[in-house]
């Protein structure tokens, strides 16, 4: 690895004031979920997606997002029950390599899980993109994680069907869409046991009204469906920890 010396972390602090501190003294005191972006997300011409912002229905407030890769991360995450707390590049790390060059990077992305331990990541389009230096700097970044018991990954891109179900049901991850909490109650017991989609919607009442709803829950992890294949009206829908055939990761 090149890096031998020790890890210092960059933040902005309320006022937006630029503050150094050695990495292991910000990671137990520092809410960097909270943090805005310590540097702003690349504008890179020509590329038909940039920099923008995603409303994450773990905490309510909007999480800057660099690229459509990052996005499609964070919907994913934004779904994932461990997750409590979502930014986006909200540290830079500094180290020395080996010949006392001062060495920085920033993951793109931020995610506070329910035990206290977060995870740093990166979301390429691409398993080579970035180069020899971001290879260069996941290896030292993994470490400064692994140092304080934190997690640092490079997440490969979903596939395609996946991430086309998670963009459709993430239309409809606001609470708005759970509609009157009888409806919501009449729903999840049309699915206490597996039935398909628009078969337990009718059951509950006019599909207009009640698909938000099951959308809704299938977000939210309420329901299960399997998302490996793209979502129709006959696809099974069962309760919350129903195994669902071709259940993936991202159908949690």
């Amino acid at each position: 690895m090149d890096q031998v010396g020790g890890f210092e972390a960059v933040f902005l602090d309320p006022v937006g004031q630029a503050v150094q501190q050695r990495w292991a003294d910000a990671a137990l005191t520092v809410a960097f979920e909270d943090l805005p972006p310590v540097s702003a997300f690349p504008v890179i011409p020509g590329r038909r997606w940039g920099p923008g912002l995603w409303w994450s229905a773990t905490t309510g407030r909007h999480v800057a997002a660099g690229s459509n890769a990052m996005r499609t991360q964070l919907m994913r995450l934004d779904r994932d029950r461990e997750v409590t707390g979502l930014a986006g590049r909200p540290v830079r790390l500094l180290w020395h390599d080996r010949r006392g060059r001062t060495r920085s990077w920033v993951p793109q992305l931020f995610a506070r899980r329910a035990d206290g331990t977060a995870l740093l990541a990166d979301c390429p389009s691409h398993p080579d993109a970035g180069g020899e230096r971001a290879r260069g700097a996941a290896e030292a970044v993994a470490q400064a994680c692994a140092d304080i018991g934190w997690t640092y990954r490079r997440l490969p891109p979903l596939d395609d069907v996946l991430a086309a179900n998670l963009k459709w049901l993430a239309g409809y991850r606001h609470p708005r869409n759970a509609g009157h909490p009888d409806l919501t109650g009449a729903v999840l017991e049309a699915f206490t046991r597996p039935r398909p989609l628009i078969e337990g919607t009718e059951a509950v009442g006019d599909p207009l009204q009640v698909l938000p709803c099951v959308f809704h829950a299938l977000w939210h992890g309420q329901l299960t469906a399997g998302l490996d294949t793209p979502l129709h009206e006959r696809v099974l829908v069962g309760p919350r920890d129903w195994s669902s055939p071709g259940k993936t990761g991202g159908a949690q």
